[in-house]
């Protein structure tokens, strides 16, 4: 085979919340310093390892900001086409270039995606497979 071994498959959207609902990794503490300690990429870099371990493809989003950026994850699913997570918490997201992401969480009711104290105007969105 190619690769390392792995056979990866892209899920149904099902299949990605159900992953996601069982995965632990939004249980993690944000943890920040001068060197990131535990951040954003570390959260998607973690769902997509264990998406990987499940057999199932998972992209590494970064979402490029005027002067930060953000990472969160994506799947590409087989009856829903290209759908996007906030790995901190696994609500929807619907990035879309020159948006505030704020604005393109979805949350769970109940709940609110907190409006931050930067600019997060989503300039570019960079998705590694």
């Amino acid at each position: 085979g190619l690769g390392h071994g792995y056979t990866l498959r892209d899920p149904t959207y099902a299949e990605a919340v159900a992953l996601l609902e069982q995965d632990k990794t939004d249980e993690n503490a944000y943890i920040t310093d001068t060197y990131g300690i535990y951040v954003c990429s570390h959260f998607a870099r973690d769902v997509c390892n264990n998406a990987e371990a499940a057999g199932f493809r998972c992209a590494f989003v970064e979402l490029r900001y005027p002067e930060l950026g953000h990472a969160i994850i994506a799947f590409n699913t087989i009856d829903r086409g290209l759908v996007y997570f906030e790995p901190q918490n696994d609500w929807v997201a619907r990035p879309v270039i020159g948006k505030r992401f704020y604005q393109c969480v979805e949350p769970e009711p109940g709940y609110y995606y907190e409006v931050p104290d930067y600019d997060d105007t989503i300039k570019d969105i960079l998705i590694i497979w």
